[in-house]
């Protein structure tokens, strides 16, 4: 068996492996490059593979970092497995990228023509591509055995990281001997609110584990949720104007649940909160769907319709209309905009009217990456540039960390303890999805804790069982 790294090797994004065994190629994953330096190049190259001849696709979740690709699977005539949250998010999540790239295809070529050149930038792929591999998804529930190829099963198991996120247990029976290699996935934290625990992972030959967060901790989950909630409570009883930059899928959520829960605790002036994301919407829609998901006390607030009650003051905003009516009001309230780190989507314009204003707060609760917008602000600039304008910050900026979606170094190490307790051979175990120091320091508790070395590849690196 041979497993091929397409990406998320010493970078976190463009997750993917392609499978080969003796009877079949399998491709888990097939995740977009994202961030500076990967443009649409090193995306739109496939190689090495070959969307006819691969037998099975397994996704772990929808974010675009594991499932942008696929719609570059032209000619793919197999079934795409996932859980059946993961088929209705990465959906989603695919219409979003291919309308997003139609737009910037078409200010590129405007901008080429005023410049007297060619007009010739074309989108990685357009909506039109996302149809056909949509519809060859197959949604699973958990613990479910799927024969995905000749040989090859899988089972998925809850990875606590967005709504539908799984590790994908791969069993492949060859020559009489079955292997068993562990995808991690992107495993969230545990004892965060709505979703379930990570489900550790099991024995195996082979492990692949992301290190995101492979060389800190997180600061415990309630120290905080308390943080935030706090924050919003003083905010609503000074009569301010709010403004959260998030991530349509599992930010989103997390917040409007915070925010349920001040309002059940009614000790807290009440304020209009806008959801101002046709995404997050949609993406809410569809966690609505799936009470059985969740962790005890969101499932049950759900299936009670206490959730909903909490949230009688929610104003999805739909229109560009709506959102430009929201910047010209001075009222109390919390606006939660895409995108996370406020480099394009509606956020940037309610920055832009809101920043100069006293009386405001931004709440910045995802990480910020070098150079963005967000990260700016969150270190304390004075004046930022916005659509070629200079706006002077007057506005409040409160930074609330620990919220990532990722396990920290000990949620990490909680995860594999498991599969390395038996009596049997200890796994191999191959660190994805982190850059290099994250990667050396989880690689470093592993050998110390474990007795293991881990592997470290890059990209296109081939694993060998």
């Amino acid at each position: 068996m041979r497993i091929t790294l397409l990406g998320a090797a010493g970078e976190v994004t463009g997750s993917g492996y392609l499978v080969e065994t003796g009877r079949a190629r399998v491709l888990v994953d097939f995740g977009m490059f994202q961030g500076r330096g990967n443009g649409n190049g090193k995306n739109a190259d496939i190689d090495p593979v070959v969307p006819a001849r691969l037998d099975a696709v397994v996704l772990t979740h929808a974010h675009l970092d594991h499932v942008g690709r696929l719609p570059l699977l032209r000619g793919l005539r197999c079934k795409v497995h996932a859980t059946r949250p993961t088929c209705e998010l990465a959906e989603l999540i695919l219409m979003d990228s291919a309308r997003i790239q139609e737009g910037d295809a078409e200010r590129e070529n405007r901008w080429r023509e005023r410049t007297g050149q060619e007009p010739d930038a074309v989108p990685l792929y357009r909506a039109e591509d996302v149809k056909p591999v949509v519809d060859l998804f197959r949604g699973h529930a958990y613990g479910e055995d799927v024969e995905v190829a000749s040989g090859v099963s899988i089972r998925f198991q809850d990875a606590g990281h967005i709504l539908g996120s799984a590790s994908v247990v791969m069993r492949v029976n060859e020559d009489g001997r079955e292997r068993t290699v562990v995808f991690g996935g992107d495993l969230g934290q545990k004892c965060m609110p709505i979703l379930k625990d990570p489900v550790p992972c099991p024995p195996a030959d082979l492990v692949f584990m992301e290190s995101t967060y492979g060389d800190r901790d997180h600061r415990p989950a309630d120290q905080t949720l308390a943080e935030l909630k706090g924050i919003l409570e003083q905010s609503a009883w000074q009569k301010r104007k709010v403004l959260v930059p998030s991530f349509a899928i599992g930010r989103a959520q997390l917040l409007l649940h915070v925010l349920a829960e001040i309002t059940r605790d009614g000790k807290t002036p009440s304020v209009p909160i806008y959801l101002d994301s046709p995404m997050a919407i949609r993406a809410t829609e569809i966690y609505g769907k799936y009470p059985d998901e969740f962790d005890p006390e969101a499932r049950g607030l759900a299936r009670s319709g206490q959730s909903r009650r909490d949230l009688g003051n929610l104003h999805p905003i739909v229109t560009p209309q709506q959102s430009r009516d929201l910047n010209q009001s001075w009222d109390p309230a919390v606006v939660i905009a895409g995108s996370g780190m406020c480099e394009g989507g509606r956020i940037v314009h309610h920055l832009k009217h809101n920043l100069w204003r006293r009386g405001v707060q931004v709440l910045m609760i995802g990480y910020m990456a070098e150079g963005s917008l967000g990260r700016k602000l969150v270190e304390g600039a004075k004046s930022v540039r916005i659509f070629r304008e200079d706006i002077v910050v007057r506005a409040d900026v409160r930074t609330v960390g620990g919220l990532s979606a990722h396990a920290g170094q000990g949620g990490l190490l909680e995860w594999i303890a498991p599969a390395m307790a038996g009596a049997g051979p200890k796994p191999r175990v191959v660190l994805v999805h982190g850059e290099g120091r994250q990667r050396a320091a989880l690689a470093a508790k592993l050998r110390e804790r474990f007795g293991i070395d881990a592997g470290v590849p890059e990209r296109l690196a081939v694993v060998e069982l």
